[in-house]
């Protein structure tokens, strides 16, 4: 305690300069002071001097919230000696699930179950019903429908082909003489005039022939006419409009 007639601002010991307050003609250290200086902790951890340590002590006998921190924080100090602390089990506090962003919002169970469910379906139906199906056709013998097809003959409607549904069939492609390609592109184009694929084959320079047959693989076709157009390509590299065909595919039912 420092006996003083009148409040202000001082220094003590241990310390900052700091306000003080006055109780019955004598100052006492303010309680602002005491927390801004961490007073309760320095004074536990006999960090202060032997004025300031009495200073802060005749504060807190008059101070019951400083007096409750040393009372807690003693008790605290007491229990980490003494391992308390370390034998408790503490409680994990629950974390609320984070929701999924709406792009992954199809992972949920409920969705995802019945599309994981489809899917082994459509698989096991396609390694135990499809796949050994194609499998059987491609290792026997069979006849295919076929047509034949004259490159040269513009104003022809074509010939009729009638597979069944999925099953490849066969065009003997006639092209007209002379032409010295050593390459041939065949473009098929479906009902829609949209292009269903491209083949290039090689001629044999000493080759006279001039009717190539050409597969067209079994697929899942619309009924309705389909175009055939040949470009024929030169030893050079060089690319000409060699003639085009129709002919009309019927699936039989």
């Amino acid at each position: 305690m420092i006996h003083w007639d009148n409040p202000g601002v001082m220094a003590v010991a241990g310390v900052a300069t700091a306000r003080y307050q006055t109780i019955g003609g004598s100052l006492f250290m303010d309680h602002e002071v005491a927390t801004a200086q961490h007073m309760t902790e320095r004074y536990l951890l006999h960090e202060l001097d032997s004025a300031a340590r009495e200073e802060f002590e005749d504060h807190y006998f008059n101070c019951p919230e400083c007096a409750a921190d040393v009372q807690a924080a003693a008790l605290l100090m007491e229990e980490i000696e003494d391992g308390v602390l370390m034998d408790r089990q503490l409680k994990p506090v629950p974390v609320p699930p984070r929701p999924l962003p709406r792009w992954l919002a199809w992972l949920r169970p409920a969705f995802v179950v019945p599309v994981m469910a489809t899917m082994l379906a459509v698989i096991g139906y396609q390694n135990l019903v499809t796949y050994p199906r194609m499998a059987r056709e491609l290792n026997s013998p069979q006849v295919l429908p076929w047509a034949l097809v004259n490159l040269d003959t513009y104003g022809s409607e074509g010939p009729t082909i009638t597979p069944q549904p999925r099953q490849p069939f066969l065009l003997f492609v006639r092209t007209p003489p002379g032409g010295g390609y050593s390459k041939y592109t065949a473009d098929l184009y479906n009902p829609a005039g949209k292009l269903e694929w491209s083949v290039t084959f090689a001629i044999p320079a000493s080759s006279e022939q001039d009717q190539w047959p050409l597969q067209v693989p079994g697929a899942n076709r619309d009924a309705g006419r389909y175009k055939l157009k040949v470009r024929g390509i030169t030893a050079s590299g060089e690319s000409k409009d060699v003639g085009q065909t129709s002919f009309e595919l019927q699936i039989q039912k």
